[in-house]
């Protein structure tokens, strides 16, 4: 087992994985009933935004309940990222974000999807090993624990 990384270290890793990775795994609920998806996304200016279509179980339980969790990685690399959730009408999602989610999904969202769910994180975690969870607090309250 490799040593536990710092927190700076953990925060540069949590970063890129945000700024680099395609797919996440996002949990919602309704009505008591867990559902679980794979879904692309990107990050941008601190917020996770992932092109949905109104019709998705998704889009409609985290209308009704905007608690979302979010995991990213694998299962001795993961991050996990708890947020509030708001569905942004494709016509009110920025520019940039449609440039970006383009560039890295390999198509614009516009041309198949309604909308865009847009996730501000509240709290993150990351760890790879059992010698890492003492430290896998890396945001709290909406803050990164390095500002």
């Amino acid at each position: 087992m490799a040593d536990p990384r710092s927190l700076a270290q953990r925060l540069a890793d949590t970063r890129a994985r945000l700024e680099n990775d395609i797919d996440l795994w996002i949990a919602s609920a309704h009505d008591d009933q867990p559902w679980l998806v794979p879904i692309s996304f990107v990050w941008w200016e601190g917020e996770i935004w992932i092109a949905s279509m109104g019709g998705a179980r998704t889009q409609r339980n985290l209308s009704a309940s905007p608690a979302v969790r979010l995991a990213l990685g694998e299962l001795r690399d993961v991050v996990i990222v708890d947020g509030r959730t708001e569905v942004e009408p494709m016509e009110r999602t920025p520019k940039q974000v449609l440039e970006i989610y383009a560039a890295k999904q390999g198509g614009d969202p516009s041309t198949w999807a309604d909308s865009l769910i847009r996730v501000r994180p509240t709290k993150v975690q990351a760890w790879r090993e059992e010698n890492e969870l003492e430290g896998r607090h890396l945001m709290r309250n909406g803050r990164w624990l390095d500002e």
